[in-house]
């Protein structure tokens, strides 16, 4: 049975219109939204840190192992104009036959003034998108496992609503010491299955991630680095008649390609129950920053403090001059409370 679902699976990506595209002609954009405060502190992306993160989980289906069993995961972030978006899942561990974890991820956009053609206004809408997560993996050997995350989709923008379903599928290495890990993902295969307005169908934000994790044995720190779109090249972005020739030609060049799939990010660990983070992300930097005043963009930092029973982690990353999101997570263990509790 697995391995038909995996070969149905990779059959819908490979025949997904979806490999050219990196956002802006896509339907369900939220889907890339980083709720964990760890992983927003370290640039927006990884799918290749081993450990007890819940959270991660969401960006890379293998990384959900024993050690999260029974515990619950708790984002919100504070974004830009009154939205806000977050996360809730929770995680169960069945002895030979894997890990499973279920949860809610929604974005809402807030309320919007409502006005007809003429400009009369009318009342209120609101909108707001929400995927469904069923998250299952299982260890291929030790050092080895495999998941994979099944994503209805439920969009609903004032009185148009469209349904979507969505795949990601990962995979996971971690050597036996701990100390260096890595991960691979292709993210959001799949279809918008009703559209808002009868239009046709859109992509959905498909992507190939994979990345790595190295820390060192004798010094408190850890290095990630982590690849976006691998399924294609140019991730630049041309402005037309607006860029000089000269431009146009520097936003060719390989350097700069190879710059925009990248994001670096490094945790210092001084004590198992304390991480301050940061990260860099270049593409991010790129296009959100203004000449005049570079600033901070595209930079990130975080922090976090771990108990037996509860993980709380920030993270804020800067987008632009205009504003950062701010992150938070909660790993709860409530078995653990509960048993502390009654002793």
């Amino acid at each position: 049975m697995g391995k038909k679902v995996i070969n149905i699976l990779l059959f819908s990506i490979l025949v997904s219109p979806s490999f050219s595209q990196t956002g802006g002609d896509n339907v369900y954009e939220f889907l890339n939204l980083t709720h964990s405060g760890l992983v927003a502190s370290l640039g927006g992306t990884n799918v290749s840190l081993n450990g007890n993160k819940l959270s991660m989980a969401y960006h890379n289906p293998a990384m959900l192992n024993n050690s999260m069993d029974k515990t619950l995961a708790l984002n919100y972030v504070n974004y830009f104009a009154g939205i806000n978006y977050g996360q809730v899942m929770y995680s169960r561990s069945f002895p030979g036959a894997g890990n499973l974890a279920a949860g809610l991820t929604y974005l809402n956009y807030g309320s919007f003034t409502e006005a007809d053609a003429s400009g009369v206004i009318t009342g209120t809408f609101n909108a707001a998108e929400y995927a469904f997560s069923t998250i299952y993996s299982r260890k291929i050997d030790s050092m080895f496992s495999i998941g994979v995350n099944i994503k209805p989709i439920l969009s609903h923008l004032e009185k148009y609503t469209s349904f979507g379903l969505a795949f990601d599928i990962g995979a996971e290495y971690h050597n036996r010491s701990n100390l260096f890990s890595a991960g691979l993902v292709i993210k959001n295969t799949g279809l918008q299955i009703t559209t808002y307005a009868g239009e046709d169908r859109q992509r959905l934000p498909f992507e190939i991630q994979a990345g790595v994790s190295q820390r060192l044995a004798h010094a408190p720190f850890r290095f990630s680095l982590t690849l976006r779109h691998l399924e294609k090249y140019d991730l630049t972005y041309e402005y037309g008649d607006t860029l000089s020739n000269d431009n146009i030609s520097n936003s060719s060049d390989f350097f700069e390609n190879m710059m925009r799939h990248a994001i670096i990010g490094v945790e210092m660990i001084p004590h198992k129950n304390f991480y301050f983070s940061t990260g860099y992300n270049y593409q991010r930097r790129s296009e959100l920053q203004i000449d005049s005043k570079v600033s901070t963009v595209g930079f990130s930092w975080g922090f976090g403090i771990n108990t037996s029973w509860l993980d709380i982690e920030f993270g804020r990353a800067t987008y632009h001059l205009a504003g950062s999101s701010s992150h938070v997570s909660l790993n709860i263990r409530p078995d653990y409370f509960y048993k502390r509790y009654r002793n």
